[in-house]
């Protein structure tokens, strides 16, 4: 595809999405971008991530924006940057050029916005500068985006039923996404027999992903302690017998992540123990995804999950018991707590932002068990749907030392047989897979995660 293809793709899709919301609402809508926040001076800043219900609709990360949208038509309030700047930063493109490029039918100064405000509906952004900005241009306080009231409320809902499924300029960037963060994982492997320290393979993973001018959809996991879900450490040493779980994923210059985790081992060699628990992680993440299709309950596949893995720890003699009946007492959530998966797009936790409005269906709420309650998304699979596959089992603690749970679990868990298997700590295979109306579509399909190429791929340059 050329650029001008990319942009023509880009501003009919902005075009479409803008249509599709004017069908669904008739009240006008404001965005912003959100802007930058400094650190100890103002031209140092934190990296800028423009807002995500922005970026549908305006199709690039501006910052210190707005847009208007109203009937299908988008208003763009922006400031030209000033002359003095092209010292620091360079020539930029001005207001009309922006304008132009995104399809706006009309572009304004920043300071014009006020005066177009009117009965107009918005969603609060992440960062409290702008979010102060919204409400005083708005002249009315603004609820958290999680639990919006009103027109605002309207305006979440309808763009939830928008973003869930994906259109093809989405999915352009979604597998570009995916693709580099396929070979980033393959660099993570090869580049653990040199490395010394965790950070030694977050380094070749994360050089893959600014080669191709992406950042990381989120900061990066690479760990031998994988039991700990979301490490941001990378000073432990890597040391024969250790398992390294790397959890990394990519995102495009216009925000569409991607989210892949594999587990390999240091040595390029599983232990006995450390296959036989792989195996059972394996098999959990393989049918879940052959279950994917539209019209399939998000919720049947998590259970389906704890399932399988539940009978495989029956089979490897660490649980005692029938499996349904051990999956009814959230006995498989002692390894395996969290949900099976969630919705990637423009974050790689799409929407969740807007709490649970965009990953439960209307009507649904959280569970209190414990085998249950940290599922992200409890929908009906539909196509253009994409959603991750994750399961996982760790040897947390906190958990397993937790004196109510080894009462509740005494008859049921065999903690001498558990011994056995302290080499693994944390074990998860990931992938993201597209919901379409032949079933489903691997995006990251082309990373390996049997056991033996696995191996393979660390060996190599072990």
């Amino acid at each position: 595809m050329t650029i001008t293809q990319g942009y023509d793709l880009l501003t009919n899709t902005l075009h479409q999405r803008r249509q599709k919301l004017a069908s669904l609402i008739n009240f006008p809508v404001i965005l912003w971008s959100g802007r930058s926040i400094p650190r100890n001076y103002p031209a140092l800043t934190y990296p800028f991530r423009a807002s995500s219900h922005f970026l549908y609709f305006a199709g690039l990360p501006l910052e210190n924006a707005a847009i208007r949208l109203e009937s299908g038509k988008l208003e763009l309030f922006l400031d030209d940057v000033p002359a003095s700047s092209t010292l620091w930063h360079g020539e930029m493109p001005k207001r009309a050029e922006i304008a132009e490029l995104i399809g706006a039918d009309a572009a304004f100064p920043m300071a014009e916005l006020k005066g177009r405000t009117t009965n107009a509906a918005t969603i609060a952004v992440q960062d409290s500068w702008t979010q102060l900005q919204q409400s005083q241009i708005l002249a009315r306080p603004l609820a958290p985006p999680k639990s919006p009231t009103g027109i605002d409320l309207e305006l979440t809902q309808a763009i939830v039923s928008l973003r869930l499924s994906h259109d093809a300029a989405s999915l352009v960037e979604l597998r570009q996404a995916a693709a580099v963060t396929v070979e980033a994982h393959k660099a993570g492997m090869a580049a653990t027999g040199n490395a010394q320290i965790e950070a030694g393979v977050r380094a070749a993973m994360e050089s893959v992903i600014i080669s191709e001018n992406m950042t990381y959809a989120y900061p990066s996991i690479v760990t031998v302690h994988g039991e700990v879900l979301h490490s941001e450490h990378y000073h432990n040493p890597l040391q024969t017998g250790d398992l390294l779980l790397a959890d990394v994923g990519a995102e495009t210059s216009n925000g569409w992540a991607a989210d892949v985790t594999r587990t390999w081992p240091v040595s390029g060699k599983f232990s006995a123990t450390q296959r036989a628990i792989y195996d059972v992680v394996l098999a959990a993440h393989d049918a879940c995804i052959d279950k994917i299709s539209p019209g399939v309950e998000y919720l049947d596949i998590h259970l389906l999950a704890a399932r399988i893995m539940t009978e495989g720890l029956v089979d490897l003699g660490i649980f005692r018991g029938n499996v349904e009946d051990l999956v009814e007492m959230d006995a498989h959530a002692l390894f395996f707590v969290h949900g099976i998966g969630h919705l990637i797009g423009l974050d790689v936790h799409d929407m969740e932002d807007l709490g649970d409005l965009a990953g439960y269906e209307a009507g649904r709420t959280r569970s209190s068990r414990f085998g249950l309650g940290f599922l992200r998304l409890n929908r009906v699979l539909r196509s253009g749907m994409l959603v991750s596959i994750e399961p996982g089992f760790y040897q947390v603690p906190a958990i397993l030392n937790n004196s109510e749970n080894r009462a509740k679990y005494k008859d049921f868990v065999k903690w001498e047989k558990l011994e056995k298997f302290a080499d693994v700590r944390g074990i998860r295979i990931e992938d993201d897979i597209l919901v379409i109306n032949e079933g489903r579509e691997v995006l990251t399909g082309k990373l390996p995660t049997k056991a033996p190429e696995i191996e393979e791929l660390v060996a190599v340059n072990t």
